[in-house]
């Protein structure tokens, strides 16, 4: 059963550096297997496969009903009281609302094969495709019903070690296939890894809770309060979707489809670097804050240290990476998009703002107030839709990551407000003084790339980044420090 020391700092350590090494490796592999699929399958190919995956995550995401969220607050209540009893029934109803969801998504792609086919593409029919793709949306809410399971009850290593395995498995398993069957296997691949990945959740999870699906009508709406706030949750991905299909529409009628492409490269290296921190948040921070009582100060301390540490942890990142864009793109796509450093220079700011803004917006869902959530997320969609669009206006994409800076500094004074008056959360200190110390040296280093080139560039980019690096690597000593909550 849980601990106390789950709160301490060097436990929020372990699990951001474990899950961000995964996260980090996940990418690696990842990068591999676009490489060869596109020698493989060419431009055609890579589309396919886009615009497939963009169905099922539309389909699975609007099917879920917000479970893979949800269930890990229900759970990890349980987990937390100490109530193995408990925890099983509660385990055996979310199995059971999950494979319900995972029926019902199946069934929602085959049925609406054709009209998928007839939105997704201009040429061609490729409604049977949709109609194989239609498992892949099954194996994905099952497989999310069991992380949940793991989320809440702790396991981190199994978590990690799965998220690894499945996209080593689906690496070992698509490229074979490609190579044979060129876009013949496009679907067959995107089956086989879903399948994968849940056949490996399901290995780690039964080995700790045997599968028992035998429940009464009574017992089944238990869980119509996870389903309420799972909705929120699906919500507020819609609130997110929307603001982006708005914002790259605008783009591409401001500007014109290389402006979008620019776009949408410079945010999504910005947001995947960055999330090999925040990963750690949905697996390990979010089951322990949903477990907490309702003790003000023991909040207030859980939230206060992870700001701290997100806050170490992802500095030395985000210098390291300001510092090597002009490098880094080339070599991810090509030097066509080096027009958007700038812009992700300035959007990379936002990042820091972020590792604040994140820890508290889960206080909400953590609490089941889904009221709440959905107000931060709509104030959080408004400003980047009206940041990008003022931004582009200004001054074209490099504005826009200046712009999107700006909207993260709103967001987190509106969401530190929010949070005061509704859970009476304070920031500390400490994450006060770190917050100014670590966005500090991202201003001298923004000014130093800026402004510097050959040695003085180097020099002063090092410098910085070496300064970033005690305050994370001290950290290292507090173990002989534990304090229990």
């Amino acid at each position: 059963m849980p601990r106390a020391s789950n709160n301490s700092y060097i436990h929020i350590l372990k699990a951001m550096g474990l899950f961000g090494s995964v996260q980090g490796l996940n990418i690696l592999m990842s990068l591999v297997r676009n490489k060869i699929v596109a020698v493989l399958l060419g431009t055609t190919g890579m589309g396919l496969i886009t615009l497939y995956n963009s169905t099922v995550k539309l389909l699975s995401d609007a099917t879920s009903m917000g479970l893979p969220m949800s269930a890990v607050r229900e759970l990890s209540a349980a987990y937390e009281q100490g109530d193995y009893k408990l925890l099983c029934h509660k385990i055996r109803i979310i199995r059971m609302w999950t494979l319900l969801t995972a029926l019902v998504g199946m069934l929602l792609c085959m049925v609406l094969s054709p009209l998928l086919n007839r939105f997704t593409f201009a040429v061609g029919n490729h409604t049977l495709q949709f109609v194989f793709l239609a498992p892949t949306i099954a194996f994905i809410a099952l497989a999310a019903g069991e992380s949940a399971i793991l989320k809440a009850t702790r396991q981190l290593r199994a978590l990690a070690l799965q998220s690894v395995y499945g996209v080593l498995g689906a690496l070992l398993t698509s490229v074979p296939m490609f190579y044979v069957w060129r876009d013949a296997a496009i679907v067959p691949a995107i089956v086989v890894a879903a399948l994968l990945q849940w056949t490996i959740l399901m290995m780690f999870s039964l080995r700790r809770y045997p599968i028992n699906l035998r429940l009464s009508w009574h017992e089944m709406q238990e869980g119509t309060g996870m389903i309420r706030l799972g909705l929120a949750f699906v919500a507020s991905g819609i609130l997110a979707s929307a603001a982006d299909f708005i914002v790259r529409s605008y783009l591409s009628h401001a500007g014109n489809l290389h402006i979008v492409g620019l776009y949408n490269a410079g945010f999504m290296v910005t947001m995947t670097y960055g999330g090999m921190v925040f990963h750690a948040m949905e697996t390990d921070y979010f089951p322990r804050l949903s477990g907490l009582t309702d003790s003000k100060s023991t909040l207030n301390c859980v939230v206060n240290r992870q700001i701290e540490m997100c806050l170490m942890a992802i500095s030395p990142l985000l210098i390291a990476m300001t510092t090597l864009l002009p490098w880094l793109l080339p070599l991810l796509f090509s030097d066509e998009f080096l027009p958007v450093v700038n812009m992700m220079r300035g959007s990379i700011l936002a990042m820091y703002m972020r590792a604040m803004t994140l820890p508290l917006e889960y206080i909400a869902l953590a609490r089941g107030n889904s009221r709440y959530y959905l107000i931060q997320e709509a104030v959080a969609a408004l400003l980047f839709v009206v940041s990008v669009i003022v931004g582009y206006w200004l001054g074209g994409l490099t504005a826009t990551g200046y712009a999107l800076a700006v909207a993260s500094l709103l967001e987190l004074i509106f969401v530190t407000i929010f949070t005061y008056f509704i859970y009476d959360y304070r920031p500390s200190r400490r994450v006060i003084h770190g917050f100014g110390f670590h966005f500090g040296l991202a201003l001298l280093t923004l000014t130093a790339v800026l402004t510097t080139e050959d040695w003085v560039y180097w020099t002063a980019t090092l410098l910085l980044l070496c300064l970033s690096l005690p305050r994370t690597f001290i950290l290292r000593q507090m173990k002989h420090r534990k304090k229990r909550l």
